[in-house]
């Protein structure tokens, strides 16, 4: 035939399609088992195509082409394939494939061919944000999130309703304006690598900025994780329908409900209104530790830090709104996930008002926020970190010039070093303790924060404490004053480093490393609020030994402000605190302890404790002893024998003085009872005829008053008073 008539040609082609159970349309071949002889029925769409060419019209071979291979795919020899997409390409070349249907003069209209099966999936999963980046609702005043508006607190019908619901909507959220990400398990049923372009997400229910990927799959690969990502540009409930791809050059919605065998969890979600988004850096490096939180929190990023045991390191944490929306709120917690080691003080601590003055923080700008890290650890009950410590060897340092100790100090022997067995050397790594804590920053901000909704980003701490210096023993002395005692301090040196331990108003103690030297240290008594209790008040607390563990750590804390002790290592720069805390046992206390009943000895009107008080021979001195009850009972009456004594500085005194001391009127002094928080005083006079040192030893009478009270609440203070010559 010269000139056939290839309209005609093809349109007989088409009435013959019933005949070999043969449909245009892609749907009729999804629904069981393949029907009529697909050798046949492929060599009748192959002539369907040549068919199309020659009446000049591409996309009807396109449309044609892609029909076979997405109907036929199971019955192709892998020549086969190779062919007819290589004849699809060529044709696409010209014509790319689309969505539209085909409608012909006088014939059928041709439905779309969405290739499926190139590539095929198998699982669609829309995927959560990152737990850095998942919005959570603020709880109501019940504590619950609003769920349902139903006053009944269990409906079967709602219950049912929820079932039906979650077929369909996820439990979680997405944000607007963040990327969200949703995951195809696929894998290519080709024998040659498939190249996938523009291959993006089919959304409906909100404006969705869908993200295209370009993917190439191996030759018939396995189940093949694609992740498929878009931005939600408005608020509601967001459907995923499917997906479209690029394939040979044909274009192709494949919509999820048409997918034979696809399993998914769910393909709508909601979105809620847009929240910033907190980046945070920070001055320490990142921590090859993973920290075990065991309630589940999820730490964005983790950061180390090695420490000495006392010492303290600033965390420098730059927060930056990498977002979209401003960043109004912010709150900062902090959880410590290490519970075995026993912490003094406080372990982090910061101040948030510096970083909200830069509130609200705009998109891309920057605020610091600063965390204090202070390790205070009890080091001392690492045995192989002791030594046994005696008087020889141990050089006493810090006595002010003032007091007699300092007369029996002996010169400084070599001091003892620790030799430690093997293995175990001052700053091996078996004697680290580790610390680990969550720093948790709850942030809101724009339209998410007006509708209730706020984001968590976690910061995870390792730190890293090693032993410095510590107490190895702890004991007091009396001072001349009754208001102040010598603290004396065994402290240890357990670093590889020289280093230098000073407390307030004390000179410097050098120690090399592994040497122990005892230092004292001259206090003022303190004034705890700790008194005798009767059995009828212990016996009203259900628990007393967390109350007295409480009052212990606030006395140690109390003492360990006023010491101030302090080491530096001058090779490392590095300096921190040396803490007694844990360490002062209930009798050190009560030294440290003022007496309830304060005394107070006045000569001629000048307070008499530490000084000489000077008087001239054969001039009466009035003498008046002061009581201050701060105690919470009354106490007295009091009666008080003054005897004045020589002190030869030999160990003897004299009390035969009649001949040079004389009293103006009696010797023995008398209190009246006095009321909690009340005063009172008795006055004396004596007459010193000879010149001198002479001391007033001032005793009580064994009453019924006194003798029910503890020995240490009469503390009376020793008084010196010098006697010199008359004028002439």
């Amino acid at each position: 035939i010269a000139e056939p008539g290839w309209r005609a040609c093809y349109k007989l082609l088409l009435e013959t399609l019933p005949g070999y159970s043969l449909s245009l349309d892609p749907k009729d071949f999804s629904k069981g088992t393949h029907r009529g002889w697909a050798a046949v029925q492929m060599r009748l769409l192959h002539e369907l195509v040549y068919a199309s060419r020659r009446m000049g019209n591409p996309a009807l071979s396109v449309r044609h082409l892609s029909f076979l291979l997405q109907t036929m795919l199971d019955f192709l020899s892998d020549q086969e394939k190779k062919d007819v997409t290589q004849s699809l390409e060529n044709y696409t070349c010209k014509c790319p494939g689309t969505m539209e249907v085909l409608t012909l003069p006088g014939g059928p209209a041709l439905p779309p061919v969405p290739l499926t099966k190139l590539p095929i999936v198998r699982h669609v999963k829309l995927l959560n944000l990152p737990a850095s980046l998942r919005p959570q609702k603020m709880k109501s005043l019940l504590g619950q999130n609003v769920s349902t508006k139903s006053p009944f607190i269990y409906s079967p019908i709602i219950a049912h309703n929820r079932g039906e619901e979650r077929n369909k909507k996820i439990d979680f959220q997405w944000v607007q304006g963040d990327v969200c990400e949703v995951q195809l398990m696929v894998y290519n049923p080709m024998p040659f690598e498939l190249r996938v372009e523009n291959m993006g997400l089919l959304t409906s229910g909100v404006e969705f900025e869908s993200l295209p990927a370009a993917l190439s799959l191996p030759a018939e690969s396995g189940l093949y994780p694609v992740t498929l990502v878009g931005v939600p540009q408005t608020t509601g409930t967001i459907t995923v329908n499917g997906y479209h791809t690029t394939v040979f050059g044909v274009f192709s919605d494949c919509l999820l409900d048409n997918l034979p065998g696809v399993k998914t969890g769910g393909s709508a979600v909601e979105v809620i209104p847009a929240l910033p988004r907190l980046q945070i850096s920070t001055s320490l490096p990142r921590s090859a530790h993973s920290l075990q939180p065991s309630s589940g929190d999820e730490t964005s990023t983790n950061v180390s830090v090695q420490l000495y045991n006392g010492e303290t390191q600033q965390l420098v944490i730059q927060l930056e709104n990498i977002g979209m929306e401003p960043l109004e709120k912010l709150e900062v917690t902090s959880k410590i996930l290490t519970t075995k080691e026993k912490l003094y003080g406080d372990f982090l601590s910061w101040s948030l008002e510096e970083t909200l003055a830069q509130f609200p923080l705009q998109p891309g700008k920057v605020a610091t926020f600063v965390v204090n890290i202070k390790v205070k650890l009890d080091f001392s009950c690492q045995e192989n970190l002791l030594q046994d410590l005696s008087d020889d060897g141990i050089s006493v340092s810090g006595f002010p010039l003032c007091s007699p100790f300092r007369q029996v100090v002996r010169p400084r022997v070599e001091s003892k070093s620790v030799n430690p067995p093997e293995g175990s050397k001052p700053g091996d790594s078996s004697h680290v303790k580790t610390l680990e804590a969550i720093l948790n920053f709850k942030y809101s901000g724009g339209p998410g924060h007006v509708e209730g909704y706020y984001r968590n980003l976690s910061l995870g701490l390792h730190v890293e404490a090693e032993p410095s210096v510590f107490f190895t023993r702890v004991s007091t002395l009396p001072a001349t004053s009754s208001r102040q005692c010598h603290l004396l301090l065994d402290v240890f040196n357990s670093t590889e480093h020289e280093l230098t331990v000073s407390a307030r108003g004390n000179e410097e103690l050098v120690l090399h490393a592994g040497e122990c030297q005892r230092m004292a240290i001259q206090v003022d008594k303190f004034s705890f609020e700790s008194f005798p209790e009767s059995p009828g008040e212990k016996g009203q607390l259900a628990n007393p030994k967390p109350l007295e563990e409480e009052r212990q750590e606030a006395r140690g804390l109390e003492i360990d402000s006023k010491l101030d002790v302090h080491w530096r290592i001058p090779s490392l720069k590095r300096t921190g605190e040396a803490s007694v805390e844990g360490l002062l046992n209930q009798l050190v206390l009560e030294h440290l302890q003022l007496a309830p009943l304060q005394w107070d000895v006045l000569v001629d009107g000048q307070p008499c404790d530490c000084e000489a008080a000077a008087c001239r021979v054969g001039d009466p001195v009035r003498l008046e002893v002061r009581l201050t009850n701060r105690s919470p009972r009354s106490v007295g009456p009091f009666a008080l024998t003054v005897a004045p004594f020589q002190d030869h500085q030999n160990g003897a005194r004299n009390y035969d003085l009649h001949g040079a001391v004389s009293f103006v009127g009696s010797g023995t002094l008398h209190l009246d009872a006095v009321q909690p928080a009340g005063q009172s005083s008795c006055l004396g006079a004596l007459l010193f005829l000879y010149t001198g040192d002479f001391f007033l030893h001032i005793r009580f009478h064994q009453d019924s008053a006194s003798k029910e009270l503890p020995p240490s609440w009469f503390c009376l203070p020793s008084v010196h008073v010098r006697a010199l010559e008359a004028p002439a």
